[in-house]
């Protein structure tokens, strides 16, 4: 567990900001905090309420790339959450997140090339076919919650394919998404993290008691194709021999299945979100890319950028060092800030500018240069690349109908509603 003592070296609350407050990110008004501090405390010591024990937060780009880079340092083993996990649960709540080294190397590679652009290339087809419908679905109802019709229903339905598992649990995968990720959102939460009731769950991922019901669905799923020939990627999952010899534990497929069924859903889902609402608040963007559809492939780039899916991830400093004068000591929480990353001014000219045009485009929405980098990135950038090739030439008068409302979390960025009124073309 993290020390919680500590000196006068830590102090930087003195300006006043907390990023374990999440009613600033349920508003939308994270980003002037962020500001200030990459201007004036770029290593940041936040407190928390006990049990936990406070963090560093990190929101430099250089800073963020750097540890992201350098897991001997700041490791992922202690959890990429804020949430401190008891050491007697570290193990059974341990996922390919939670992995360094040899181990992890050997779980990402279990699926790496089901990922990769070439293998994803016999996915378009189908990928093409699923965005089409799904849009004509969505603008049939002329007035519609984007979220709900369009950025919940696409990737989600790529998932099932790719699991083969029927289009009709997709309500349900949706749901166990919503239950795990929103864990601190009063909407979709059973028990909400911080919760004295959420102990009884503290041995799941996210304190949920959604993750038994993922955890039994895919178990029934590796029970029927276990030894067998099936290209879906639960059967790759427990039939594929890891690289460094050691097979898939029952519990190592459990978290594989169950970060499947978050990855898969959840990032793709908030930038499809995000992008959308930022073209229809710069509509000479949305505009621009409906006279020039050939700059979409560029522009999904500066979508990742803006959206910043996920706020942040979490390292643990392995041994004391010393960053932008501040003493971090072994065993505390260091937090990179992605989405304040992706606003740093050093890095981007005008980052609150939406701009289709970006070039270069720098952004850490997958993290940068680690062996944590986000293994679906493909995907995602297939998936949010055909959405808006496919939509934004059926768009005609576009506007929001009603208010945008966010996921209560500091965790991933999140939109829950979206309401829009769209004149198809």
């Amino acid at each position: 567990m993290t020390s919680t003592t500590h000196g006068p070296a830590r102090a930087g609350q003195d300006l006043g900001i907390d990023l374990a407050d999440l009613d600033s990110f349920e508003r939308g008004e994270a980003w002037p905090l962020f500001d200030a501090l990459r201007r004036d405390a770029p290593v940041h010591w936040n407190p928390e309420p006990a049990p936990n024990s406070g963090f560093w937060a990190i929101t430099r780009h250089e800073d963020i790339v750097a540890i992201d880079r350098d897991p001997q340092t700041f490791t992922s083993t202690n959890f990429v959450n804020l949430e401190e996990v008891d050491d007697e649960l570290i193990e059974i709540r341990r996922s390919i997140l939670e992995s360094d080294g040899d181990r992890h190397r050997a779980l990402r590679k279990l699926l790496q090339r089901d990922f990769g652009g070439q293998t994803l290339l016999r996915y378009e087809e189908f990928l093409r076919a699923l965005t089409e419908s799904t849009v004509e679905a969505a603008l049939r109802k002329g007035e519609f919650d984007f979220v709900k019709e369009v950025s919940a229903d696409f990737p989600i339905r790529v998932l099932a394919r790719m699991l083969d598992v029927p289009d009709a649990d997709t309500g349900r995968l949706i749901a166990w998404g919503n239950r795990m990720i929103g864990n601190t959102d009063p909407d979709y939460a059973d028990v909400l993290l911080g919760h004295a009731d959420s102990d009884k769950y503290k041995h799941l991922p996210f304190r949920s008691p959604a993750a038994l019901e993922v955890f039994e669905y895919g178990r029934k799923l590796a029970a029927e194709r276990r030894g067998g020939d099936g290209e879906d990627l639960v059967s790759k999952l427990v039939n594929r021999q890891p690289m460094d010899g050691e097979p898939l534990t029952a519990t190592e497929f459990d978290n594989y299945f169950l970060l499947l069924v978050v990855a898969g859903n959840e990032t793709t889902r908030h930038t499809i979100s995000h992008s959308m609402l930022a073209l229809l608040q710069n509509p000479d963007q949305l505009a621009l890319l409906q006279r020039r559809p050939e700059l979409i492939p560029g522009a999904v780039e500066e979508m990742l950028r803006w959206a910043s899916p996920v706020y942040h991830f979490r390292r643990t400093a392995t041994r004391d060092v010393e960053l932008r004068g501040r003493e971090i000591r072994a065993g505390d929480k260091v937090v990179m800030w992605f989405a304040s990353g992706n606003r740093d001014e050093e890095v981007f000219d005008d980052p609150y500018r939406f701009d289709v045009t970006r070039s270069p485009n720098d952004h850490v929405a997958f993290g940068k240069g680690s062996p944590h980098f986000c293994l679906g990135n493909n995907l995602a950038r297939l998936e949010i690349r055909l959405m808006f090739e496919t939509l934004l030439p059926r768009i005609g008068r576009a506007e929001l109908a009603g208010p945008v409302k966010r996921v209560r979390s500091n965790f991933v960025n999140g939109i829950k509603t979206l309401p829009v009124r769209i004149d198809a073309r």
